[in-house]
């Protein structure tokens, strides 16, 4: 079935050692990354277990670092008009921050913000071709299998992407003092949303990538340069999750069983 407007369909790092954090990332998940030879910058596309590519590594050149880049991973959302969904985001108290591009083969693409300034990609494909980036049929080991938002503003964030993208809510945890922990859903349950918690530094999406032992993949990001920040712990429906900063800086999450 082809991804509708709403669709996680590409999870991208940023990061100033790119053969660093595909050494890393290789180890941890599994994943077979390729550099496909852009003229320009080094961008590495990422090929799960299974042979789905899910997303790349973008090296961050000292110059997008002294205009403010930094470590991290961004997400793409599908949409049926990049530049209508632009528009509207906009409208709907969002910032354009990278305006709309094509690029050749693959599609139409922004950069842009939600109301509270958390940042993402809207996109769309030209290839025809159905992402599984996010895993929502079945649990695929290397694939993204959760999407979490930390957000300032809850109930502004809710309403947000259910204007903009068709998301519902469908549910929710009371997590004490934390409020409460609202599950998303977009024909299947995609992820959920919270209120950023006081020691994170800003808002923002987290993406848990699937592992096939959480116990095993915790000791091997200690053994490569990444630190473990918390974690393994049990969440709802048995699966085991840990969150953690890779040796480039960016901040990681995986979800899986015991081993």
């Amino acid at each position: 079935m082809p991804n509708k407007q709403g669709d996680w369909v590409w999870y991208e790092l940023m990061t100033p050692d790119a053969a660093g954090a595909q050494d890393f990332y290789g180890k941890v998940l599994g994943w077979k990354i390729a550099n496909p030879g852009n003229d320009g910058f080094d961008y590495r596309e990422i090929q799960a277990s299974d042979d789905g590519y899910i997303g790349g590594i973008l090296a961050l050149t000292p110059e997008m670092q002294a205009g403010g880049a930094h470590p991290g991973w961004i997400g793409y959302i599908a949409v049926d008009d990049v530049d209508a969904s632009v528009a509207a985001i906009k409208t709907a108290g969002g910032r354009e921050y990278m305006p709309a591009r094509d690029m050749e083969g693959v599609g139409r693409f922004a950069m842009v913000t939600d109301p509270q300034g958390v940042p993402f990609y809207v996109m769309t494909s030209v290839t025809g071709e159905t992402s599984h980036a996010f895993a929502s049929d079945m649990p695929r080991p290397g694939h993204c299998a959760w999407n979490e938002l930390a957000t300032t503003d809850q109930a502004a964030a809710l309403a947000f992407y259910a204007g903009q993208f068709g998301w519902a809510k469908d549910g929710e945890m009371d997590m004490g003092p934390m409020g409460t922990y609202e599950f998303l859903r977009h024909g299947s349950v995609i992820g959920a949303l919270m209120t950023k918690p006081p020691q994170s530094p800003m808002p923002g999406w987290t993406f848990y990538f699937r592992v096939l032992d959480i116990d095993a993949a915790a000791a091997i990001v200690s053994a490569n340069g990444g630190r473990v920040l918390n974690g393994p712990h049990e969440v709802p429906g048995g699966d085991w999750v840990v969150n953690g900063i890779d040796p480039q800086g960016a901040m990681f999450a995986l979800v899986g069983q015991k081993g």
